[in-house]
């Protein structure tokens, strides 16, 4: 394990030298200092600036680029197993989980309460993840760890608060500590990737899937806790996901069961739902995570996470952000009674995706990947959008300094103690 580590931290040094680590220079932020706020006087959808800003155009990369020219090198399977992470069946690796990560070259995997039993079952899990993938390339491992009700810790991990109570408390500075120790907590078990925080607004008290999970009920509010805890994740060197693009708060269905309808234009979007997100991609988000639903006055057809108009055209034209965008669960309600999975995949990267995530079943993970490659093979989808995605997914994971070494052990009163200073604020209220 220990070679292949410092194989792919020589290549990502070497490539860092030649094209520019996007990471160089990049300071996660501080619990006193100040969020930054996007460009006032006019509507909030405006490039960032920052380590995220991005071009007018959509992306176009360069001949010359070298990290271009090492993408162009791997095979078409290489370059698709980067753009999906898919789920597990059950708490140990079995033949077809390791068949994704070897034969299928899958670029990582998202880890659910099925898959966890004990803090020592979950570590071994992640290790053998880690030693089962054969590329030089580590591995997205991902959980949802929000605190409150969206937990995937062993039941001994004490639980973190919820968004809610978070926003009630209303300290930035508590925020970046809390988003810290979730950083913190995934750190020690191997884990890289939070998909968290949510940044959605509890602005409809019927919607059936937001509720405490968002910090709050004003874009303001949710701005400012969403941020620092954000930025918490991402200074004990995880990568945090910000969701779900572009709003789920003003719903009244659960996209998990069936496809909910925000019937709100782009000016009460600009108002309201986007804010969070502008304020994340200021102080340097490097991935969102695409909500599916519909806006039928951005796209008549498609949800969000399938519409180009609205993945292209909002998040990454108007609102100039350039990092990686992930689907949603691609397996759930919303995309499933609408479409197979393998449609639904290749919908996704063709409207600018580029990462599907699949959260349930192996079967799918598998047809999303024979999907996609058949979409390139076809013609459906050009392999240059396959490669632009590759090469964020790549930078993505050289600027955090990924690694497939494994963790020993696990210390489970450490981890709780590193929270116990900051739950007894919400315990006294």
């Amino acid at each position: 394990m220990r070679s292949r580590a410092l194989g792919y931290v020589i290549l990502s040094i070497a490539l860092a030298m030649l094209v520019g680590c996007p990471g160089a220079g990049m300071t996660p932020g501080a619990a006193g200092g100040r969020v930054a706020q996007p460009a006032t006087g006019g509507p909030v959808v405006l490039r960032a600036t920052g380590t995220r800003a991005a071009l007018a155009a959509p992306v176009v990369v360069e001949s010359a680029d070298p990290l271009l020219e090492s993408i162009r090198g791997m095979t078409l399977d290489e370059k698709i197993g980067q753009m999906v992470i898919a789920g597990l069946d059950g708490l140990v690796l079995d033949d077809r989980a390791r068949s994704l990560a070897g034969q299928y070259h899958t670029g990582g995997f998202v880890l659910m309460g099925r898959n966890v039993r004990d803090s020592r079952q979950l570590l071994g899990l992640v290790n053998s993840l880690k030693a089962t993938n054969p590329s030089r390339i580590p591995l997205f491992l991902a959980i949802d760890e929000e605190g409150g009700r969206v937990t995937r810790f062993p039941r001994e991990i004490e639980r973190l608060p919820a968004g809610g109570d978070v926003g009630r408390v209303n300290s930035a500075e508590h925020a970046f500590k809390l988003g810290k120790v979730i950083g913190q907590r995934l750190g020690a078990f191997g884990l890289n990737m939070d998909f968290a925080p949510v940044l959605d607004i509890n602005s409809n008290l019927q919607n059936p899937v937001i509720g405490d999970r968002a910090f709050g009920s004003s874009p303001g509010l949710v701005s400012e806790m969403g941020t620092k805890t954000m930025l918490g994740i991402r200074s004990a060197g995880v990568i945090p996901v910000v969701k779900h693009f572009p709003g789920h708060g003003d719903t009244r269905e659960d996209s998990h069961v069936t496809l909910p309808v925000l019937d709100a234009g782009k000016d009460r979007l600009q108002a309201l739902e986007l804010v969070p997100f502008a304020s994340a991609i200021a102080n340097g988000t490097s991935a969102v995570m695409m909500a599916h639903i519909l806006l039928p006055r951005l796209d008549r057809d498609d949800p969000a996470s399938l519409s180009k108009d609205i993945v292209t055209g909002l998040l990454r034209g108007e609102m100039g952000f350039d990092g990686v965008v992930i689907t949603d669960d691609i397996t759930m309600g919303a995309i499933s009674k609408r479409h197979s999975t393998g449609d639904a995949a290749v919908r996704a990267i063709n409207a600018g995706c580029d990462v599907v995530l699949v959260c349930h079943g192996q079967d799918n993970a598998l047809e999303v990947l024979g999907s996609l490659k058949k979409a390139v093979l076809t013609g459906v989808l050009p392999e240059a959008r396959v490669d632009e995605s590759v090469r964020r997914v790549l930078t993505l994971k050289m600027e955090y300094g990924l690694s497939d070494a494994t963790i020993e052990t696990i210390d489970v009163a450490w981890l709780n103690s590193l929270a116990s200073g900051l739950l007894s604020r919400y315990r006294r209220r």
